[in-house]
């Protein structure tokens, strides 16, 4: 693999050059480009959409009959009765998507991972879809399609829920061209090198989230959580950005073009992946701010830097406290004035 100086001077350099040589670029040609190379059936939409419903379904019906009540009946504080379904039901479907992607990409024929470059051998305009890759990118384009719903709709509001929307539609943006202008290959690189972050992080909340139990404290879970939240924090620096630039940047920037000049939408994928590259390092921040306050000892248990619910909490309480107070002056005084 290149290094972070190489990939930054290869890439420029191999950017530069194509967008030089591109005498005709703009609306129509992109049009044009579209026209010729993007290939997917009303099918395949229709599946798509299906699934997207399928999976906002699922996700109820697992809420309600099994994540709701089995968190009741541990007992688990209430304000974390109505969050622990989302990450049980995340950390579900994320290990089963990752455990299949980790199949493809180690114990079949596929070589992506430790070649990244051959993402693009023999690659062809309007080349078939292994039925592998099919499976997987229909499993995860209709994910992400019920995520932009659920995290307006459905998911606890957090700090960064915009920024996860813009991230979910920047996904199933990919998701969506790559398949049709069938750069399945490296698709499947960037879903590997992703999903293993977002078991790790449901992992530790649900710990979190059942170290409290009937008003009890429970050690189990938070050593679990104290460990998820280590190994969350350096996989994340390891897979997104290490990994990640490294191997998918250097193959879609810089090998790319190499294996097939004028590659259709070089442009759109490469803009689309660094602006994913620059998410990873925005909610890398909050890791960072994370690891600080457990390191200063402003934070005494591991919490989501994220939530707004602490905060609210806090200046709730302020408020009531202040109000009661100023509620005690008012009596007072009016005593004060019968007395008189």
């Amino acid at each position: 693999m290149p290094g972070y100086t190489e990939l930054i001077t290869r890439a420029y350099s191999v950017m530069f050059s194509a967008f030089r040589d591109c005498k005709d670029c703009g609306l129509e040609l992109s049009r044009r480009t579209l026209l010729d190379h993007a290939y997917i059936t009303w099918t395949e939409i229709f599946m798509f959409l299906l699934c997207a419903v399928m999976w906002t379904k699922v996700r109820r019906g697992l809420t309600v009959y099994i994540f709701e009540p089995f968190a009741q009946w541990c007992c688990i504080q209430p304000k974390d009765v109505s969050k622990m379904p989302e990450s049980a039901w995340k950390l579900v479907f994320y290990t089963m998507s990752w455990s299949y992607s980790t199949y493809l990409l180690f114990f079949t024929s596929y070589s992506f991972f430790q070649n990244p470059p051959s993402v693009f051998y023999d690659w062809k305009s309007g080349m078939s879809v292994p039925t592998d890759i099919t499976i997987a990118y229909l499993i995860q384009g209709s994910f992400y399609g019920h995520s932009i719903y659920a995290t307006i709709y459905m998911d606890a509001w957090r700090k960064d829920s915009l920024v996860m929307v813009v991230h979910h539609f920047i996904t199933l943006a990919l998701i969506t061209f790559s398949y049709a202008f069938r750069y399945h290959n490296i698709g499947i690189l960037v879903l590997f090198l992703h999903d293993i972050n977002d078991i790790q992080l449901e992992f530790t909340k649900l710990n979190v989230y059942f170290k409290t139990r009937g008003g009890k404290e429970y050690l189990i879970n938070d050593v679990l959580s104290n460990m998820g939240a280590i190994s969350f924090s350096i996989t994340w620096f390891w897979f997104r950005l290490y990994w990640f630039p490294l191997k998918v940047l250097w193959a879609s920037c810089v090998t790319s073009v190499q294996s097939v000049p004028h590659i259709p939408f070089y442009f759109f994928f490469n803009i689309l992946l660094f602006a994913l590259l620059l998410m990873n390092i925005y909610w890398f921040l909050f890791i960072v701010l994370f690891v600080v306050k457990a390191l200063t000892g402003q934070m005494t248990e591991v919490n989501d830097v994220r939530e707004y619910e602490d905060e609210n909490l806090k200046e709730q309480k302020d408020t009531n406290d202040q109000m009661s107070t100023e509620g005690k002056h008012v009596q007072n005084g009016i005593t004060k004035k019968k007395h008189l």
